[in-house]
């Protein structure tokens, strides 16, 4: 136990340090702008969640799910050598979907709620499926073709708002049915927490098993190794493309329900980019591309984020907390990068000194 608990902090070691060296250039940022408040801020920000007791928390835990999923979206296409930064898209489709089944189904409860779930994994799946098959079968650049399907889902989303659950008083999109809402934790009272943390929680372990403990998840990460290596050991590696995308998209898909499948929460048909997409880059980042460290790492954003809203009342912007999280991943890249600089400049003294 010892041993691997050792493992586990060799592992996250980069990780940590990166966290520390963005919180120590937050806390100088504050500093230079006003220096009187900037400690109290600092201690606001590093509260999070914890400000405001269980709501806190069950807020901090809400805004945890949605980016959690999104991350595992990032991390899952990670294993197979891709870099999915579609997920703000697939996330949009499959908000879109779910919304559409809440508001124009009329389902029992119970059922309903999980129709729309299953809605929004499809939406996500079919817009992954996209990007997968162009690559697979076109070998067009994935970071191209999600980039690009992200902004066209973005038009998308208001065409199929307004053309079908658009709410004109309010111009948004229409509240979902009560059947349709997620049930919420329970433990958290005066809060926005609902069973979608416990959906993020079970994704990302059953995403750690399919890679780690099944078939495909070594055929994806073969893939992801050596695709030539893969595809003369006699692996489908089109096939493992697709798939990999397309349950990264159902991953994103599933974020997007359950960021929507709330009460009164609805759609704005203001031209917009589903945020969560893109933070979803930094926890698969951050957590080293590993789902278990995308579940930890959106928890931290979700925690960090929560301690900006609250930091607002000694008159700082919550934007200072994109600016640690931005330092976070630029540290996180550098640190990955450096161990295997060192390791080929040693090879080198090696070779010359032999």
């Amino acid at each position: 136990m010892k041993t691997q608990l050792k493992k586990v902090f060799e592992l996250a070691k980069p990780s940590f340090i990166a966290i520390a060296i963005g919180l120590l250039m937050g806390f100088l940022v504050m500093l230079a702008f006003n220096p009187l408040q900037s400690v109290p801020a600092f201690l606001q920000l590093i509260a999070g969640g914890l400000n405001q007791g269980s709501s806190g928390i069950g807020n901090t835990l809400y805004g945890a799910a949605p980016i959690i999923l999104t991350g595992l979206a990032v991390a899952f296409a990670f294993k197979t050598g891709l870099f999915n930064i579609g997920a703000s898209g697939q996330m949009m489709m499959g908000a879109y979907v779910s919304l559409h089944i809440g508001v124009l189904w009329n389902l029992p409860a119970g059922i309903h709620v999980i129709v729309a779930l299953l809605g929004g994994i499809f939406g996500g799946m079919v817009w992954g499926l996209v990007i997968g098959l162009l690559k697979a079968l076109r070998n067009v650049n994935e970071v191209v073709t999600s980039i690009m399907m992200n902004y066209i889902a973005a038009n998308l989303l208001i065409i199929l708002i307004r053309s079908n659950i658009y709410n004109a008083d309010a111009a948004r999109s229409s509240a979902i049915l009560p059947t349709a809402i997620l049930p919420s934790l329970g433990l958290f009272p005066n809060s926005t927490a609902n069973i979608g943390f416990g959906i993020a929680v079970v994704i990302a372990i059953l995403s750690h098993v399919i890679i780690h403990r099944t078939t495909l998840g070594f055929e994806l990460r073969a893939t992801g190794f050596s695709r030539d290596a893969a595809l003369y050991a006699g692996m489908n590696t089109k096939k493992n493309i697709t798939t990999s995308f397309a349950i990264a998209g159902g991953f994103a898909g599933l974020a997007g329900s359950v960021a929507y499948l709330v009460s009164g929460k609805t759609i704005s048909i203001a031209y917009t980019i589903f945020v969560e997409g893109f933070d979803g880059i930094s926890v698969a980042l951050l957590g080293l591309g590993e789902p278990i460290g995308a579940l930890f790492a959106g928890l931290f954003l979700s925690h960090l984020r929560q301690g900006g809203f609250y930091m607002q009342i000694y008159g700082f912007v919550p934007q200072v907390v994109d600016i640690i999280i931005s330092v976070i991943i630029y540290v996180s890249a550098i640190s990955a990068v450096l161990p295997k600089l060192f390791k080929r400049f040693k090879k080198k003294k090696d070779e010359v000194a032999s």
